[in-house]
């Protein structure tokens, strides 16, 4: 193995592997597939938690066929899992077509992205599993399954965190082309926001909160479209004139565009598709809350700043429309999202996280599976109610326990 194969991207986890395999076809795949005892799909590794860890064989897709198979009659296109997102990106936007949201970064796997239940921002926007209509994957025995939106296991198996199979393929929905504006603006001060959040969160297409939870409010980072006109539901903030990072202090360099309109590619991310991260000196935690406890859960956290800010980096907070997916973390109610990029400092974060959980725990919090938490498995039953549901559809479609881990056996108790 490779060092960047051995280790995820943040650095933070080393992975217990014994070798990575890259199929060149779908039948090389299940060959692998059907002779391993131990088998875990590796993505672009951006997973700060270990979801994709293995003491078996890592499978990459990346290597598979591309595909990006469009149907316009359908509003659909047909993509490859190892695709990243910026690269389906400008393949659907020269067919005149775009995805309806995106996440901070472009550079993450379509499969992986949606295993894990990532999303993006916006009171209208689900997460990009939502988007997903078909998926492709080889189960334990090396055969194909194939399922659609509306079959019995097929809300079980979007967000599968790679204990179902290895996916292939997905089928994605798809909109016309569009643009977007986007613009950061600042001082509005907690006070205010506590008193409109939802309509500061509601205020344009897609609304993120950038906060290091100080006095002195949050930084508002909207992506509009159409006629939307964020600077009158922001009356009493200044409107950035140059350009911002998240991180206060940080070079903007590589952040899209903070003036005059775009391409929806090129805007609803955070960062820019031609910027490749190449190490990730920071750590990730992320929970997401019913909406109709946001407000409160947010003031829970500012009751934690004197914890909280001597770790971090920065928090987002965005919304995160309901969808009907298992594992999703908006799981059948829309959500306010809380992310909390830590500086690498590991012993001391994985100290403070069940604090944090305690106090989150108490407004239905539900952990995202692709950042590190300690959520604990008897938690987590309650959090997401179709848990118990979705480890029977693991033992059935994968009854050698090949597509086990250690986190998934620990998120369903086992």
């Amino acid at each position: 193995m490779s060092s960047s194969d051995h280790r995820n991207w943040a650095g933070n986890l080393t992975y217990g592997a014994t070798r990575v395999e890259r199929p060149r076809s779908v039948a090389e795949l299940q060959a692998v597939v059907s002779r391993e005892s131990s088998v875990k799909a590796l993505g672009s590794r951006h997973s700060f938690s270990a979801v994709a860890d293995t003491t078996g064989v890592h499978v990459s897709v990346a290597d598979l066929p591309e595909v990006v198979e469009v149907d316009t009659a359908a509003s659909r296109v047909r993509v490859s899992a190892g695709m990243r997102y910026a690269e389906l990106a400008e393949r659907l936007d020269s067919a005149g077509l775009a995805l309806s949201n995106l996440a901070s970064l472009p550079h993450i796997s379509v499969g992986g992205a949606v295993a894990t239940g990532t999303h993006g921002s916006g009171d209208r926007n689900g997460s990009l599993a939502r988007s997903v209509a078909a998926l492709e994957l080889v189960t334990a025995d090396g055969s194909l399954l194939h399922l659609r939106r509306g079959d019995s296991d097929f809300d079980g198996s979007v967000v599968s965190l790679g204990r179902l199979g290895v996916v292939t393929s997905l089928e994605l929905d798809v909109v016309p082309t569009f643009q977007v504006m986007q613009s950061v603006h600042e001082g509005l001060g907690w006070e205010r926001l506590e008193h409109d959040l939802d309509a500061v969160m509601s205020a344009a297409y897609s609304v993120s909160l950038f906060t290091d939870w100080s006095d002195a409010g949050p930084s508002i980072w909207v992506k509009s479209v159409d006629d939307e006109d964020p600077d009158r539901r922001f009356d009493g903030a200044t409107r950035a004139t140059s350009a911002r990072h998240p991180i206060p202090g940080a070079d903007p360099e590589w952040t899209t565009s903070q003036s005059g309109t775009g391409a929806w590619w090129d805007r609803l991310p955070h960062f820019r598709r031609e910027f490749t991260p190449s190490a990730g000196d920071e750590l990730q935690t992320e929970y997401l809350v019913p909406r109709s406890q946001g407000l409160a859960a947010v003031q829970a956290v500012r009751g934690m700043a004197d914890q909280v800010r001597p770790l971090l980096l920065v928090s987002e907070i965005r919304s995160v429309a309901g969808d009907d997916l298992w594992l999703s973390p908006s799981h059948t109610t829309d959500c306010l999202a809380l992310h909390f990029t830590w500086r690498p400092d590991a012993d001391e974060v994985l100290a403070l996280l069940p604090v944090l959980d305690d106090q989150l725990t108490t407004f239905g919090a539900r952990p995202h599976w692709g950042k590190l938490f300690r959520t604990t498995p008897e938690r987590l039953g309650v959090a997401y109610p179709r848990l118990a549901d979705f480890g029977a559809l693991a033992d059935r479609l994968d009854p050698r326990g090949i597509f086990r881990n250690v986190f998934t056996d620990e998120a369903l108790g086992r």
